[in-house]
């Protein structure tokens, strides 16, 4: 235990080598790439493969550490059998980013997100027993070079689908799960 103590107050002492931008400072980043979506707790559901899009502003905190809020359009939700349920959010999710060797950096946050629309098929449904808010846990990496950044996320839903007073249809603790990939390109401000 105390080797794991001593290399990790070693690697965060060496960090401050890691950082990509001075501290203090604050970028803007445009984000655009592919989510792999799924509902949990439905029998036979496969992913659904959309998009996600939308700017990110990173504040450099520390040599080591910076924060990240975006605003993304996030197509979401699952197929199943001949359906493809489309639920889609803006989200915004807040990380913290640690830079762990030059370039890349171990992300975790807290991601809020409310639903814009719900569609199977392409047609629009009634959408009043699909929660209007939904919260995630986003983990990933990321790695920049020469400003681009490539960001792997998984976001693990947190809250239900489903309003409460739904639940006698299969699914209802169902939850989103989404794996996203994605390419920005950082400027300074």
């Amino acid at each position: 235990m105390k080797k794991i103590i001593l290399s990790a107050i070693m690697m965060m002492a060496t960090a401050g080598a890691f950082a990509q931008h001075a501290v203090g400072s604050f970028t803007i980043q445009s984000r655009f790439g592919v989510n792999i979506a799924n509902v949990t707790d439905l029998d036979g559901s496969d992913p659904r493969i959309a998009f996600a899009v939308g700017p990110e502003l990173e504040y450099q905190a520390t040599n080591w550490m910076s924060l990240a809020l975006s605003m993304m359009y996030s197509a979401q939700g699952c197929k199943m059998d001949d359906i493809t349920a489309k639920i889609d959010y803006l989200n915004f999710p807040l990380v913290a980013n640690f830079y762990v060797l030059k370039g890349l950096a171990v992300k975790a946050g807290i991601q809020p997100g409310f639903k814009l629309s719900v569609k199977a098929n392409n047609a629009e449904v009634n959408d009043s027993f699909v929660n209007g808010f939904d919260l995630s846990i986003p983990v990933g990496l990321s790695y920049e070079y020469k400003n681009f950044v490539l960001d792997g996320r998984w976001n693990v839903g947190a809250t239900k689908i489903l309003k409460d007073d739904v639940d006698v249809i299969e699914g209802s603790k169902a939850q989103n799960t989404v794996f996203q990939i994605t390419l920005g390109y950082k400027f300074g401000l």
